[in-house]
C-alpha cells in the first residue's frame, strides 16, 4: 500500500511537470492578445500594424505601440487570399513588413503529435510504475525465507584483530585456537583431529562477544557471517528454519568462514516449554540449527561462534559435544583490565595530560568494557557543554557516576525540610558503611538527585572481588538500612526516601538464606529452583521444594536478619551522632563531601 501511494504521488508530479512545460511550449513566452480579422483590417488601414507573420493558421502581428496579437485564420486561406476579400488597398500592405514561416519542422510535429502522444507516456509511466511495485513485491516473497546475515569481508576496512581488544586475556587465548583451526586445518586432519564445530561465547551485556568474534574472524583472515537470534523467527511458520538453511547454504560456499550468530537465546530456549504448541516457530528453527551443525561434512572448514548472557536458558542439545562443543567465558574486567580497556577508547579522546586512566579504573568496579566506553565518552561531552578544549578528571568523574545513576535533577527543588531529611538519610549511609570494618569505603556523599534517587552515598571497593563472605553481606544489611534508621532516630518517623533501600534490604536478605545458604538455622542448603518461562514479559514458573512450614521459617529469619542489621545500625548512629551532625552541617551548606572532606570528620576507615 505504501508503495502503490508513492509510485501514485510520483505520477502526479511528472504529469504536472509535463503540463507545466507543455502550457509554456504553447504559450510561446510573450503572452499575446487574440483578436479577430476585422481588428486586423482595422489596423492596416489605420497603419497601427509595423509587421505581419504569417505560420500555418496563425498570423502574429506586431504593433507599432509595442503590443502583439494573434489573428486565427481559416485553414488554406492565404494572406492575400485575406487582403483581397476585404478590399485593402495595397498601398497600406506594402507598408508593412510580411513574413510567412513554413510549417514543416519539429515546431509543427510538436503542436500536432504532442497533444495525443503525452496522455500515452502518462500511461505508459503510470503502469510502468505499478509494475515495478508488483515485481518488487514479488522479489521480496521470492527473498522471505533467505538469510538476513550481514557478510563482512575479509578484506574489508573494519577489520578487528586481537591487538584491537583489552583484556579477556583467557578467551583470547582459547579462541586463538579456533583461529589456529581455520589457518592451518590440515595439521589437525593429519593427527585425526576434529575442528570444533560451534563455540559458544558467554559473557555480561556489554563484556565484547561480538567483537571478540569478530577478532577471530579479522585474525583468520575469514568472511564473517553477522546475525540475530531474533532475525530468524518470523509470524510466518517455516521461514526462520529455511533462513537457517539459507545461511548455512552461503557458509560452506564461502568456506573457510565464520558464522555469528549474537543472542542465540533468542530462538535456542529450552524446548518443551508449553507455549505455542508443537509448531512453534522458534522451536522448528532451533531444530534446524541443530539438523545443520550435525550435517557438517568433516572437511567444511565452517565454524559456528554464538553468544548470549543467559546460558542457563539454552536447550540442552545445543550444548552437547558435536555442537557447541567449546564454551569460552568472557568475564567483567579487573582492575588492569579496565585500565587497558580505558586507554583504547581513550585514543580518539582530547584528554589533558594529568588525567590518570589508573584512578578511573579504580573508581568503576563492575563496569564492562560497554560501560567504560560509554564513560568516556559522556566524559567528551559534558567537557564540550563547558565549552572546553581538552576532557578533565573531573568531567570523567562525574560522567562515571552518570552512568552509574543517571543525570543530576539540579531542577528538582527540595523545601529545606525534605534537604534536611535527605542529608541525614544519605549521612547515616555514610556513617554506619565507615564504622563497619567489611564494607566498601565512601567515596562521595550528594543531596542532590541523580536519575531516580533523591540523593546517594557512593562507595567503592578498595579491590575486586568475586567471592563475600557472610559479614560483608550482613554489614551491608546495615548500610541499606541505615538511612531509614536515621531518619527515625532524628525525626521520629520515616518517610518514602527509604523504600528502594527497604526492598534491597529485603532481596538480599532473602538471597542470604534461599541461594547462599547462609542462614544458621535452616542450614547450608537452597530453596526453590527456578525455571524461568517467559510469557508476557514475566517469570511465570517456580519449582517450590520446600513445605510451608520451612517457607515461614523462611520468612522468620529474612526478619531476624533485617531486625539485627536495624540494631547495628542504630548502635554506631547513636555512638557516633556528633560526626553524624557535623556530616549533616557540611551536606547542606555544600551538597556534595568527597572522600577527603568526609574523612576529615569521621577519621580514617579502618578495614578488615
Amino acid at each position: 500500500m505504501r508503495n502503490l501511494i508513492k509510485n501514485f504521488l510520483i505520477f502526479v508530479f511528472i504529469f504536472i511537470i509535463i503540463i507545466g512545460l507543455f502550457s509554456a511550449f504553447s504559450q510561446g513566452g510573450e503572452k499575446s492578445e487574440i483578436v479577430g480579422l476585422e481588428t486586423l483590417v482595422n489596423q492596416i488601414n489605420n497603419e497601427e500594424i509595423s509587421a505581419i507573420i504569417v505560420s500555418g493558421d496563425k498570423i502574429s502581428v506586431d504593433l507599432k505601440n509595442g503590443k502583439k496579437e494573434i489573428i486565427q485564420k481559416e485553414t488554406g486561406e492565404s494572406f492575400s487570399e485575406i487582403v483581397k476579400n476585404f478590399s485593402i488597398p495595397a498601398e497600406k500592405v506594402t507598408k508593412i513588413k510580411v513574413e510567412v514561416k513554413s510549417e514543416s519542422g519539429w515546431e509543427f510535429w510538436a503542436a500536432s503529435i504532442l497533444p495525443f502522444l503525452i496522455p500515452f507516456l502518462l500511461i505508459g509511466v503510470f503502469i510502468y510504475f505499478m509494475m515495478r511495485g508488483v515485481q518488487g513485491a514479488n522479489s521480496k516473497a521470492m527473498m522471505f525465507g533467505q538469510s538476513q546475515a550481514k557478510e563482512f569481508s575479509k578484506d574489508g576496512k573494519d577489520k578487528v584483530a586481537f591487538k584491537d581488544i583489552a583484556g579477556a586475556k583467557e578467551a583470547k587465548e582459547e579462541l586463538k585456537e579456533v583461529v589456529d583451526f581455520l589457518k592451518h586445518p590440515k595439521k589437525f586432519y593429519d593427527l585425526g583431529a576434529r575442528i570444533p564445530r560451534g563455540v559458544l561465547l558467554l559473557g555480561a551485556p556489554g563484556t565484547g562477544k561480538t567483537l571478540m568474534a569478530r577478532a577471530v574472524a579479522g585474525e583468520a583472515n575469514v568472511p564473517f557471517f553477522h546475525i540475530s537470534g531474533s532475525e530468524f523467527v518470523e509470524m510466518f511458520v517455516g521461514v526462520g528454519a529455511s533462513r537457517v538453511r539459507d545461511l548455512f547454504r552461503k557458509a560452506k560456499k564461502n568456506s573457510p568462514c565464520i558464522i555469528f550468530i549474537d543472542e542465540i537465546d533468542a530462538v535456542g530456549r529450552r524446548r518443551g516449554a508449553g507455549l505455542g504448541g508443537s509448531h512453534d516457530e522458534r522451536e522448528q528453527t532451533l531444530n534446524q540449527i541443530l539438523v545443520e551443525m550435525d550435517g557438517f561434512e568433516p572437511h567444511v572448514n565452517v565454524i559456528v561462534l554464538a553468544a548470549t548472557n543467559r546460558p542457563d536458558v539454552l536447550d540442552p542439545a545445543l550444548l552437547r559435544p558435536g555442537r557447541f562443543d567449546r564454551q569460552v567465558v568472557i568475564d567483567m574486567p579487573d582492575l588492569n583490565d579496565r585500565e587497558e580497556i580505558l586507554k583504547v577508547h581513550a585514543r580518539k579522546k582530547t584528554l589533558v595530560k594529568e588525567v590518570s586512566l589508573r584512578k578511573i579504573a579504580e573508581r568503576t568496579p563492575g563496569f564492562s568494557g560497554a560501560d567504560l566506553a560509554n564513560v568516556l565518552n559522556e566524559g567528551a561531552i559534558l567537557a564540550a557543554r563547558k565549552n572546553k578544549k581538552m576532557v578533565e578528571t573531573e568531567d570523567l568523574l562525574e560522567a562515571i557516576e552518570k552512568v552509574m545513576m543517571g543525570p543530576e535533577r539540579k531542577s528538582r527543588i527540595l523545601s529545606d525540610k525534605e534537604k534536611e531529611i535527605t542529608a541525614y538519610h544519605e549521612a547515616g549511609h555514610a556513617v554506619v558503611a565507615h564504622f563497619l570494618p567489611h564494607t566498601d569505603p565512601v567515596q562521595k556523599i550528594s543531596v542532590i538527585a541523580r536519575g531516580q534517587a533523591g540523593g546517594y552515598t557512593l562507595k567503592l571497593p578498595t579491590e575486586d572481588k568475586h567471592m563475600h563472605s557472610k559479614s560483608e553481606f550482613v554489614e551491608e544489611l546495615s548500610v541499606l538500612l541505615a538511612g531509614h534508621v536515621a531518619e527515625k532516630e532524628t525525626f521520629g518517623e520515616v518517610t518514602t526516601g527509604a523504600t528502594s533501600d527497604l526492598r534491597r534490604a529485603t532481596n538480599l536478605a532473602r538471597r542470604l538464606i534461599t541461594d547462599f545458604g547462609m542462614s544458621d538455622i535452616l542450614g547450608p542448603r537452597t530453596f526453590g529452583e527456578k525455571e524461568e518461562m517467559i510469557f508476557l514479559g514475566r517469570e511465570i514458573h517456580e519449582q517450590r521444594d520446600y513445605s510451608e512450614k520451612v517457607a515461614e521459617q523462611i520468612d522468620k529469619e529474612i526478619d531476624r536478619f533485617i531486625e539485627e542489621a536495624v540494631e547495628q545500625a542504630k548502635k554506631i548512629i547513636k555512638t557516633e551522632k556528633e560526626k553524624l551532625v557535623e556530616v549533616v552541617k557540611v551536606l547542606l551548606a555544600k551538597e556534595t563531601i568527597e572522600k577527603n572532606e568526609f574523612e576529615k570528620i569521621v577519621g580514617k576507615k579502618v578495614l578488615a
